[in-house]
């Protein structure tokens, strides 16, 4: 990874400051306001170390045509509720509105713009054209009043779009504290962890759990791969137990066209692997609404498979609590049900007491732990489920590949701002 610049690095006091933030949140259905603030508040450490700058917030609301596909301005309030501040909103993003707003600006002002997604340019790259979208309106009128681009986005740093990659060659483009604090965790994770090395993957996102698996194996980053949920379900499959078609055709179901490279993929790792695979030796069955755990080998298959079995829990159990670093992704079964939320339970709670060095991977994981109340109880959690994966997977992202890149292009712009700093 190359060098990237962060906000300790430069002083920004008096500037005018774009911050792009992952504000996506779940809203009310009937008057928008916040179900969960949870990545507002991760975001409030930039904020306030931009306390001096005339900052304009970019964020997206989910996406066009779903039901919570709103404007910020709930997010406005939400903000000035949160910081104590007076948070300004205007409904506009690269207009005459926003000009008009950003020109009133003093230091020391917050002004939220509008949905970028509500920008037709906003969706429309799909790869890494950083030139492209240079020559978007939102990119050229933006970069036209502002002195620096801050990403804190680090649940969209997987996305190309001109609010998170746009900037690359327009501006100063600096890593914000919640950006930072996921970068170097997931890499001292990856990189420097105490050995041993202890990724337990689980979900129903199957595809991006055998990359990870996969990248972890091959490189040597985990020690041991223990398989849980809708992972482990299909590694039982394809490791030759028959798990019945009810829970076959799920699994299916869920990877698309995706099932046949999985496949292919995890009959690969148990074979290149199979002393650091960790399959479960029980299940959890739904028998009409009733837990009832099975061994594998007398497995009843016209059931489905609900959760980790008791004996598969306490083995997990058992490797976290003599593990030195622990990636934890996905749940381990359906914990949503109170019958079946034993293994994910379990699971987490060793992982809360573990002496280890635990990272979770977003996701619903990181939203039952921070409902529990144990956040303080794991070393990082982090704040982007497809971004957490995808560099667990060792994929470069570009919301990242685009502060490496701005750092060397905006080098001494950047060295000037040092400068000032001291």
């Amino acid at each position: 990874m190359g060098a990237i610049r962060t906000l300790d690095d430069v002083f920004l006091d008096g500037k005018t400051v774009l911050l792009r933030i992952d504000g996506n949140s779940p809203l009310h259905p009937i008057n928008n306001s916040f179900l969960d603030d949870t990545r507002l508040k991760a975001v409030i450490p930039t904020i306030n170390k931009l306390s001096k700058t005339k900052l304009i917030i970019l964020t997206h609301q989910s996406r066009p045509g779903k039901k919570d596909f709103t404007s910020t301005s709930s997010h406005a309030r939400e903000f000035q509720r949160l910081l104590g501040r007076t948070v300004k909103y205007v409904d506009d993003i690269c207009g005459e509105k926003s000009f008009s707003a950003i020109e009133e600006m003093k230091i020391g002002d917050i002004l939220m713009l509008n949905n970028v997604r509500m920008d037709d340019e906003e969706l429309a790259f799909k790869t890494n054209d950083y030139e492209s979208q240079l020559e978007t309106k939102f990119v050229q009128r933006l970069s036209s009043i502002a002195d620096v681009f801050v990403n804190d986005a680090f649940a969209c740093a997987h996305r190309n779009s001109p609010s998170i990659t746009g900037f690359t060659y327009a501006l100063p483009c600096l890593a914000g504290s919640l950006m930072m604090n996921e970068i170097n965790s997931l890499s001292y994770a990856m990189n420097n962890s105490k050995k041993p090395c202890i990724a337990i993957l689980g979900g129903i996102k199957i595809d991006d759990s055998v990359r990870v698996g996969k990248n972890m194996l091959k490189n040597n980053i985990a020690d041991k791969i223990i398989v849980t949920g809708g992972v482990a379900n299909l590694f039982l499959d394809i490791s030759g137990t028959d798990i019945g078609e009810i829970n076959r055709s799920f699994l299916k179901k869920e990877l698309g066209l995706k099932w046949e490279n999985t496949c292919k993929d995890i009959y690969n790792i148990l074979l290149q692997y199979p002393e650091r695979i960790i399959l479960p030796v029980d299940v959890a069955l739904n028998v009409n609404g009733r837990r009832v755990d099975q061994v594998i080998s007398k497995m009843e298959n016209k059931f489905q498979i609900f959760d980790l079995g008791i004996q598969s829990t306490l083995k997990a159990s058992f490797e976290i609590k003599n593990a030195g670093t622990i990636i934890l992704n996905g749940p381990a079964g359906v914990f949503e049900l109170e019958e079946f939320k034993f293994g994910t339970m379990e699971i987490i709670n060793a992982c809360s007491e573990s002496e280890a060095f635990v990272v979770v991977g977003g996701g619903h994981t990181a939203t039952l732990i921070s409902n529990l109340g144990l956040e303080n109880k794991i070393n990082h959690l982090s704040t982007g489920g497809g971004a957490c994966l995808e560099l667990l997977a060792g994929e470069k992202l570009p919301g990242i590949e685009s502060l490496e890149i701005s750092a060397e292009r905006f080098g001494l712009t950047i060295k000037k701002l040092q400068r000032e700093l001291l």
